[in-house]
């Protein structure tokens, strides 16, 4: 079988972060579903060939769409997807069973069973391991062999595949009829500063993939990521579409520029005044430490001195960001640029993620940080793919 003949479908899609990374491991995305208008529009421009659907998933008739799609079932190559993970996050404030999304996990197994894929995907948060003491994962895995999937979950740090942010993802993979290889997982490419802060132990396992002694190479450094776009002061605007401030300067900008007409999605936001005096005071590697007491936010005038480490963090530009979230707002997390006085664009922010400059953001600024912080990194998602692919290209 030819990679170029690798069909799939992506649930809960997002903006198609996951699709871009596979696209490139050489899957063609045939469908999406997706519930917020702007993340479908997203996905629309940049899968122009793939059937978007703006939608519940809950309302869609998967048996309908296998037939609008031209498909038997059992002839789709992959099915990935990942269902909304904010009932699931370590960090969430209350994590229940009650919480409907934790459901949405039963919708991606009503289009397995409908399609019958040769392969499954589905991305998670790390704390998924944790949430019910596993019991929600071990339902998952047990719901996909009663589907006929051989599955198994590992946990991947996206730093690990060439991805410059501290990023963690669970990913569990299915192969139907059969069990899954141990090289299913993609193995780590290079080395990175980054250490689990979540249960890693499943089944009396751990399920974190480590780069091995003898790989000698480094992660991707910020400045190897942004250090090529153009500089912006605060608030600026500019062109949209701009000019590269200089030639690439290492093989992260060279793939990133592939097919690019130019920078897009690069206008610095407008921070207060307050913010920008407190800018003034903070080193890279810096964070909310660094600012005078007197021009702290109140609420953090009582913090101590360890918490909320990542809080107006300034990143240095030989080392990793910290994980880019759905909004990049210095009162977060450590977002503030290393050498200019501002907060990270959506390009820089989407760049820091691993999306391609040629990948476009649709939507309000905040609509498309959104769109960002809430994708899974593509070169991530391309090394799984790869894997996959690669076992369904060898297995006929």
């Amino acid at each position: 079988m030819s990679s170029e003949t690798l069909r799939m479908i992506d649930l809960f899609s997002g903006a198609g972060g996951l699709s871009e990374g596979l696209s490139e491991a050489g899957f063609h995305s045939l469908f999406a579903t997706e519930i917020v208008p702007e993340y479908a529009r997203t996905y629309s421009i940049n899968h122009k060939d793939a059937l978007v659907k703006t939608a519940d998933i809950r309302s869609l008739d998967a048996n309908e769409i296998r037939n609008e799609l031209g498909l038997e079932r059992g002839e789709l190559d992959l099915i990935a997807g990942g269902p909304p993970c904010q009932g699931f996050s370590i960090n969430a404030p209350v994590r229940s069973i009650l919480d409907e999304r934790n459901h949405l996990f039963k919708e991606y197994l009503r289009f397995v069973d409908a399609f019958a894929p040769r392969a499954i995907l589905i991305e998670n948060v790390p704390g998924l391991v944790s949430f019910e003491h596993g019991a929600t994962l071990h339902a998952i895995l047990d719901a996909l062999a009663e589907l006929g999937y051989g599955a198994d979950v590992r946990i991947l740090g996206a730093a690990y595949y060439g991805v410059p942010q501290m990023r963690w993802r669970t990913f569990i993979l299915g192969l139907r009829g059969k069990n899954l290889p141990s090289h299913a997982f993609p193995e780590p490419i290079c080395h990175a500063p980054i250490k689990p802060n979540f249960t890693t132990i499943f089944n009396g396992h751990s399920l974190v993939k480590e780069p091995s002694p003898e790989n000698s190479a480094r992660f991707i450094t910020v400045k190897e990521a942004i250090g090529d776009l153009p500089s912006l002061k605060c608030g600026e605007q500019g062109a949209e579409i701009k000019d590269y401030a200089c030639d690439p300067f290492c093989d992260y900008q060279r793939r990133a520029r592939v097919g690019s007409i130019g920078v897009v999605n690069h206008e610095a936001p407008l921070l207060s005044k307050i913010n920008m005096q407190r800018l003034q005071y903070i080193k890279p590697g810096g964070n909310w430490t660094d600012i005078p007491f007197d021009l702290l936010p109140k609420g953090m005038q009582r913090a101590k001195q360890g918490d909320h480490t990542k809080r107006y963090g300034r990143v240095e530009a030989d080392g990793l960001a910290s994980t880019i979230l759905t909004k990049c707002d210095p009162h977060w997390g450590a977002f503030i640029h290393y050498d200019q006085d501002r907060s990270f664009t959506v390009r820089e922010a989407a760049r820091i993620q691993s999306f391609p400059d040629h990948f476009i953001f649709s939507g309000t600024q905040g609509q498309q940080f959104a769109q960002v912080g809430n994708a899974v990194p593509p070169l991530l998602a391309e090394s799984v793919g790869s894997a996959i692919k690669s076992i369904l290209v060898e297995g006929e």
